[in-house]
């Protein structure tokens, strides 16, 4: 708990996440990293001198088992933060024939979308994410080989000129960090009965680093320290970078 207590820390501390009085969406899916995220923020209130609130959503895409968002809820009432359910197909009419091809991305945007009104609905100005500094490196790679930029998502996100932050508390702590801490406070983690649960590109690039790790274990590290070591003056100007 103290590694990751500690790294969390620096990032909200570092970005600036969260301030005196703010109301913050947690999005939580019911996977260890957003059970982590909310356990986290839960514990922090009562060691701070600031006072926020906390609004934990969970969006069910269309695949939850009722024990599974039993146990959730259970979870949540334990840690006395305020809740919310909603239930959605999302998922389902993410994987019918008008966008077989990338159904995760719909998925996605659906949620967010949602999770941007929900936002508004209950009054908070953050909505805190579970992406930890793996998601982070793996989204870096994905934009270079599928999009063709250079870029991730960030630790502390403005939208809307800044009148809705995202933020991503865990962006610091690497994934077998919090999957340790999840089995260590016995998380209620849920199944996921999505079809395209370790079959998306996302996967396949996740993977890739973790084969690589494999044979150099400052792979993954090396891949995050380079996101804040930016040499300019090595690559390429978008005039002489544009063909493809």
């Amino acid at each position: 708990m103290q590694q990751v207590k500690k790294l969390a820390g620096r990032a909200v501390h570092q970005y600036g996440m969260i301030q005196d009085k703010d109301r913050v969406l947690v999005g939580v899916s019911g996977g260890k990293d957003s059970l982590v995220l909310v356990h986290f923020l839960a514990e922090r209130r009562r060691r701070v001198p600031i006072r926020y609130g906390l609004v934990a959503v969970h969006l069910d895409l269309g695949y939850d088992r009722p024990e599974d968002k039993t146990a959730l809820q259970t979870y949540l009432q334990a840690l006395d933060v305020e809740t919310f359910f909603e239930d959605h197909d999302y998922a389902r009419v993410a994987h019918t024939d008008i966008n077989r091809e990338n159904p995760c991305f719909l998925c996605a945007r659906l949620r967010r979308r949602r999770l941007f009104q929900l936002a508004e609905q209950f009054g908070c100005r953050k909505i805190a994410l579970g992406h930890h500094r793996d998601d982070l490196n793996v989204t870096l790679l994905m934009n270079i080989l599928y999009s063709g930029e250079i870029s991730t998502m960030l630790p502390s996100q403005d939208f809307f000129g800044g009148a809705l932050t995202v933020i991503r508390p865990l962006a610091l702590v690497p994934e077998d960090k919090i999957a340790r801490l999840s089995r260590a406070l016995g998380l209620p983690v849920a199944a996921h009965d999505c079809p395209s649960a370790g079959r998306s590109k996302r996967e396949e690039v996740k993977v890739l680093i973790q084969t690589l790790a494999r044979k150099n274990k400052k792979v993954s590290g090396n891949i995050f320290h380079a996101l804040s070591n930016v040499r300019p003056d090595y690559l390429l100007s978008r005039a002489n970078g544009a063909a493809r």
